[in-house]
């Protein structure tokens, strides 16, 4: 009998990725290039897209969408043509920073309706220990009538594609992977193995939860002790980037740098970790205190905003102010949980003239999502103040003549230019006679 990878390599059997995002698409059509896919989502607009060959979120090679042979559909029906299934939906958090299981509940009972005896689901959505086990595999029993371990098996294999990252990419990144059994585990390898050069067979499936948690809630808590490090710096009128330029030199640094957090990763997965810690009766000091610190940026980045205005001799409430970048970090149009977009919201309850910017954004899609319009670079003519929020390679190489014709010639008070990233010099814009500040 020839096994589930030869039958997907002869495409005798059908692999589907269910939710086609930021992790699902690439997955799709890498896979695609080997096996027979099925790419499904509830989203009817982004299927239309995709089979134009439009990719939306920019993580593809140019051309990739127009070429590949991925069946993307909105209809369910679907996947029950499909043995090997991987579940890529989002795990958002609530308002009240508890997590957002609802999409993940609905993309299994989907795939439940439609499960066939020797089907492996592959949950990558990150989610809390225990979770593919005590709620997805349950629900994926009730919808389908079979039963897991003898009927259908489960694994997990936490998603690690970094939006905008043109180095680390699905190809040449190292894959967890886990599976219910032995068994399980090395199909799994085997069919991921096939589209990456690097896999990591973790001893369970809780291991693999639990490593997605702790890989970004350790990124959260030292870049959380960067920008406290930084706000303490400010306090001192110490220059932050110099001492991490100092402090670099060192062999065992470690290369964090301050910052905004956001995005579904970082800004997101610490309240997975912290969730589950607090139905243990354990209540995580550490991580929360990282991310209330994280979480406070935007009012640090607001206030010095505000008091290196009033340095300035502006008028704060009449200033122009432009927000430079409204993506959740640079060289990707991703802009879930964006920092850029809180600071923005906030700005405008205080009554202060701010607008946006971003040149890696569609306009009109922007606007639908946020209802912000957004200002072309071009037309800036008439700024007080504008804050690089995001490091876009757009802006790291804009000429200091070119930003001195996006200011108003009519202030009283001196151009104040609030570079979050450090992404400008300071010496050839404090030469022009502008403000400068960096975090």
């Amino acid at each position: 009998m020839k096994s589930l990878l030869d039958r997907l390599k002869t495409k005798e059997a059908v692999l589907a990725v269910v939710g086609l995002g930021y992790v699902g698409v690439p997955l799709a059509v890498a896979f695609g290039e080997q096996f027979s896919v099925i790419g499904y989502d509830i989203n009817e607009k982004k299927i239309e897209k995709y089979q134009q060959g439009i990719d939306s979120t920019g993580e593809l090679e140019e051309g990739a969408l127009a070429s590949t042979e991925v069946k993307f559909t909105s209809d369910p029906r679907h996947l029950s043509e499909a043995t090997f299934i991987i579940i890529a939906v989002p795990t958002p958090i609530n308002k009240d920073k508890t997590p957002d299981l609802e999409p993940l509940k609905m993309a299994s009972k989907t795939v439940g309706k439609y499960l066939s005896k020797g089907c492996i689901v592959v949950y990558e959505s990150t989610v809390y220990p225990g979770v593919t086990e005590e709620i997805c595999c349950p629900i994926l029993e009730n919808e389908s009538g079979l039963a897991c371990g003898k009927d259908f098996k489960i694994g997990y294999s936490p998603e690690r594609i970094n939006p905008g990252d043109k180095v680390h990419k699905l190809k040449n990144i190292t894959k967890i992977v886990s599976g219910i059994d032995e068994d399980t585990l090395e199909v799994i390898a085997s069919v991921y193995g096939t589209i990456i050069e690097h896999i990591y067979r973790a001893p369970s499936v809780r291991i693999a939860e639990t490593a997605k948690l702790v890989e970004n809630s350790q990124r959260d808590i030292n870049i959380a002790f960067m920008n406290e490090f930084a706000m303490v710096c400010h306090s001192m009128d110490i220059d932050t980037s110099e001492v991490v330029k100092a402090m670099n030199t060192k062999w065992n640094a470690l290369g964090f740098q301050p910052g905004l957090v956001g995005g579904h990763c970082i800004g997101v997965d610490p309240y997975y970790f912290i969730y589950k810690a607090q139905n243990l009766g354990y209540y995580s000091q550490m991580i929360s205190t990282g991310r209330r610190i994280n979480n406070g940026m935007s009012d640090f980045v607001i206030q010095e905003t505000m008091r290196m205005m009033v340095r300035a001799q502006l008028n704060v409430s009449n200033s122009k102010i432009y927000l430079m970048g409204m993506t959740f970090k640079e060289n990707c149009s991703d802009t879930r949980n964006s920092r850029a977009i809180d600071i923005y919201r906030k700005m405008k309850e205080y009554g202060l003239r701010v607008y946006a910017s971003d040149p890696l954004l569609n306009s009109a899609v922007f606007f639908q999502q946020y209802e912000i319009l957004l200002v072309e670079m071009q037309d800036i003519h008439d700024a007080d103040c504008m804050i690089f929020l995001v490091a876009h390679d757009e802006f790291k190489n804009i000429y200091v003549g070119d930003l001195i014709e996006r200011f108003s010639m009519k202030s009283d008070g001196k151009r104040v230019i609030m570079d979050v990233k450090h992404i400008l010099s300071r010496d050839e814009i404090e030469k022009t006679g502008f403000v400068y500040w960096s975090l």
